[in-house]
């Protein structure tokens, strides 16, 4: 099995139209069912070790590609039963069937099995389950050792994430072909598991991917500090936050760290302290700016503002900065970094998937946007899209956004452009809380910043 990481995602319409095109190139429909389902065979076979398995299909592909892979694992050896709740209705589907040839249970009187395998439904699932699926469907998976999804658990919503039935989560889903926004986007991806990828031989072209490691490579060796990058943060009503912004850009590989406006001493002496002028913001150096942890929004939050955003250098706009950018669009390079409630507040709820809504914001304001959460998805004005999902629920504590902030800006100040900046510092920033472990706050997750895997 393959990790996710770095795949393209595509929607429900995207994956058919990559399916069409196969089948134009001369793949037919049954031998890309065949070549689906023995996929899905050859992963259960190697997790069942030897247990019975139950698949239950529905009635369209998806439960085709379930009759394949029940007949493969027939030939292989398993013990396996099938179970449905509806006749096959696609061509494929019913083929798939006849060449199952064994009994085909009741969904509602099936008995459980230590293996599952999900091939109910598939790709665009648009309501909820009744309840005369989804009973003997929560049932079979409460009994199960081991619940296997192929491509989407049933139940959730492929291309915005939503939960569209309660039901308990798989333990592994196979993305067939291609990742979906459902298993990156919550809440629906905490309901696959885990997440793998299964080549059926898709072209995939998109603009939007997972997130993979960067790779980062170390200074060069005539390298010196302002060649590294020169980061200044901007710091306002809460000084603390500006403190922990300008440590993490510190430790997150900028040469030199400039931190305006700041009544704090409670920093690494490596950090240079200086009262806020906008003048100070002239420095040709300076490779990014850093502006909105604890800045408040008074009269001198909005000075602060204005001369950052007159100051021509990359920004990243976080925290009350971006309360106060009401229609100002960014004349140059800037990231923008809201969580949910920020993020509301500045576009309006809107409709559509996160992915759309970011992509949007992204296309509007001109900047790249980093729509934070268990989900953050990080999109650009032309389009390009990565969504980074599974960081540590941790995370969710005072600071940690502050601190996020100043790993981008360093990224920045490096001289990526501002979507590989914003790419690599989100994932920085997850690996630093992996590191360290469980109910860390914002300070230690400083402390964890390593740009070495």
């Amino acid at each position: 099995m393959i990790p996710i990481d770095g795949q393209a995602m595509l929607t429900a319409a995207d994956t058919r139209k990559a399916e069409a095109r196969a089948i134009a190139a001369g793949v037919s429909a049954d031998g890309m069912m065949a070549r689906a389902g023995a996929a899905v065979a050859e992963q259960v076979r190697r997790l069942a070790a030897g247990a019975e398995v139950l698949v239950l299909c529905g009635p369209g592909n998806n439960g085709g590609d379930g009759y394949v892979a029940a007949a493969a694992l027939r030939r292989a050896g398993l013990p396996v039963r099938v179970a449905t709740f509806a006749p096959a209705t696609t061509p494929q589907a019913r083929a798939a069937r006849e060449r199952w040839g064994e009994e085909v249970e009741a969904l509602a009187e099936a008995l459980p099995a230590p293996i599952l395998v999900d091939a109910i439904f598939g790709i665009g699932l648009s309501r909820a389950l009744d309840e005369g699926v989804s009973g003997p469907l929560r049932r079979l998976m409460t009994a199960a050792r081991l619940t296997i999804a192929v491509d989407v658990p049933s139940g959730v919503s492929t291309d915005d994430g939503v939960c569209l039935s309660d039901l308990p989560p798989a333990n592994l889903t196979l993305a067939m072909g291609a990742v979906k926004p459902a298993h990156l986007l919550q809440p629906a991806a905490a309901q696959c598991g885990t997440v793998r990828f299964v080549d059926i031989g898709l072209e995939a072209p998109s603009r939007v991917r997972a997130a993979a490691a960067p790779v980062i490579e170390p200074p060069a060796a005539s390298a010196h500090k302002y060649s590294r990058g020169m980061v200044a943060v901007v710091a306002g009503a809460m000084p603390g936050a500006g403190a922990l912004a300008a440590s993490a850009a510190a430790r997150a590989g900028a040469g030199y760290v400039l931190l305006l406006g700041s009544a704090t001493d409670r920093l690494p002496h490596a950090i240079v302290r200086r009262r806020f002028t906008a003048e100070a913001l002239e420095d040709h150096r300076i490779g990014a700016v850093v502006i909105g942890p604890g800045l408040g929004r008074d009269e001198r939050a909005e000075e602060r503002l204005v001369g950052s955003l007159a100051s021509g250098r990359p920004l990243v706009i976080d925290g009350d900065a971006l309360r106060l950018m009401d229609d100002r669009r960014c004349a140059g390079a800037a990231i923008l970094t809201p969580h949910a409630g920020e993020f509301d507040a500045m576009f309006g709820r809107g409709s559509g998937s996160k992915i759309d809504r970011t992509v949007a914001a992204a296309e509007g304001t001109g900047a790249v946007v980093v729509h934070k959460g268990p989900d953050t998805v990080i999109a650009a004005p032309d389009g390009r899209v990565i969504v980074h999902s599974g960081s540590s629920s941790w995370l969710s504590t005072a600071g940690t956004g502050d601190v996020l902030a100043g790993v981008i800006g360093a990224r920045l100040a490096a001289g990526l452009e501002p979507m590989e900046a914003a790419v690599q510092g989100v994932w920085l920033h997850a690996e630093a809380a992996r590191r360290a472990g469980a109910a860390f706050i914002a300070d230690d997750l400083v402390d964890h910043l390593t740009l070495t895997a």
